[in-house]
């Protein structure tokens, strides 16, 4: 579900003032500037207050928050449970039973100017794929991987077993020594890579996680042995 102009639904505790808006100036009072009732688009605080409102109204339905994932509430009612996730705007509602689904869809819409966008497809650029005979659910990145090789020229190699090969052994006496090996490094987005791979491990590919704590001790002064380890595992 898409929350409409989201950043306008906070209310502000502090107060803000405003100068009167082109076209709506009150010919009288010219001189005089508006009170802000609500957050508006281009305040500081805009986003945190309409957090803290949808907040608020979630919790009236009997929502509890995660106390780890801050973005994450969930409800459950026997063996009933469902699970609203906040990214901004755009809330993804996860449940097993239909009704409460739409209890809660029901809720929001009084609450908010929402539009429904029906069954999940993407979320932040993830894919959900759902096998209902088997009753699983995954996630899927394979379309931003395969952006991340095109930019790093590696979308025609042959593709890895492993993370990480077995024996691999990597420390500071492979980084760069001269000043000429230090200059062709620097042409190597090194820490570009890290940062790639890294969304996709928070993401869909945990299982990438160990292998690439282990290259990112080299950021600092790669050398071509720990870019030839990254390598390894963008052909995984």
């Amino acid at each position: 579900m898409d929350v409409k102009t989201a950043f306008l639904n906070g209310h502000l505790t502090e107060d803000v003032y405003m100068v009167q808006t082109e076209g709506f100036v009150d010919p009288k009072n010219s001189n005089e500037v508006c009170k802000l009732n609500r957050s508006i688009y281009g305040l500081k605080q805009a986003s945190r207050s309409s957090n803290i409102r949808f907040d608020q109204k979630i919790k009236e339905f009997g929502f509890i928050k995660n106390e780890d994932e801050p973005c994450v509430y969930k409800k459950a009612s026997g063996s009933c449970v469902t699970f609203p996730i906040l990214y901004v705007d755009d809330i993804l509602i996860i449940g097993n039973n239909l009704p409460m689904l739409k209890d809660v869809k029901s809720w929001l819409g009084k609450c908010f100017a929402m539009k429904d966008l029906g069954d999940a497809a993407y979320i932040l650029g993830i894919k959900i794929y759902k096998d209902r005979s088997r009753r699983l659910i995954g996630l899927s990145q394979s379309t931003y991987s395969d952006k991340v090789l095109k930019r790093f020229s590696m979308q025609d190699s042959k593709r890895g077993i492993l993370p990480m090969a077995h024996g691999t052994i990597l420390n500071s006496s492979q980084s760069p020594k001269t000043n000429e090996e230090k200059k062709k490094m620097e042409r190597v987005p090194y820490a570009s890579a890290i940062g790639s791979i890294m969304y996709a491990m928070l993401c869909t590919r945990p299982d990438v996680s160990f292998a690439l704590s282990i290259k990112s001790r080299y950021q600092q002064n790669p050398g071509e042995s720990h870019w030839a380890a990254v390598n390894n595992i963008l052909k995984y």
